[in-house]
């Protein structure tokens, strides 16, 4: 019996974060600390660290601890961030843009008001912004 050919990995980037990011409504890109952020109604969803490598998306801490203990090479919490409900994400270890595009919605629904919510994505689990 032939093995099946494996399918390549995608290769996401800041670029992709971005890209989903600002696909979502009523979503702005600020700089703070010296790196981008994305907000939704003057809420903060989404962070770009210096490092190109990773993104963090806010997560309930009681949630985080079971993410990172069951996927800890794509998801990790920063020291100085402990106290947060933040989580990071490693951008080589995720899937595909689905996957990408999953985790960086459920981030902005945590930050958006629910009628914006309600109105925007009812009915799309995966998000606005379609297909990548």
């Amino acid at each position: 019996m032939a093995s099946r050919p494996r399918r390549a990995k995608a290769v996401l980037d800041a670029d992709d974060v971005r890209r989903i990011a600002l696909s979502l409504p009523r979503t702005t890109e600020k700089e703070r600390w010296q790196h981008p952020t994305f907000d939704v109604a003057g809420k903060m969803f989404l962070t770009l660290p210096d490092d190109q490598g990773s993104f963090a998306v806010r997560c309930p801490r009681f949630e985080r601890e079971e993410l990172i203990a069951a996927e800890p090479a794509k998801f990790w919490v920063p020291t100085h961030e402990a106290s947060s409900a933040w989580v990071r994400v490693r951008l080589d270890a995720l899937d595909d843009v689905g996957e990408l595009r999953v985790i960086v919605t459920d981030s902005w629904r945590q930050a958006a008001p629910a009628e914006l919510v309600e109105s925007t994505l009812d009915g799309d689990p995966a998000g606005a912004g379609g297909p990548s």
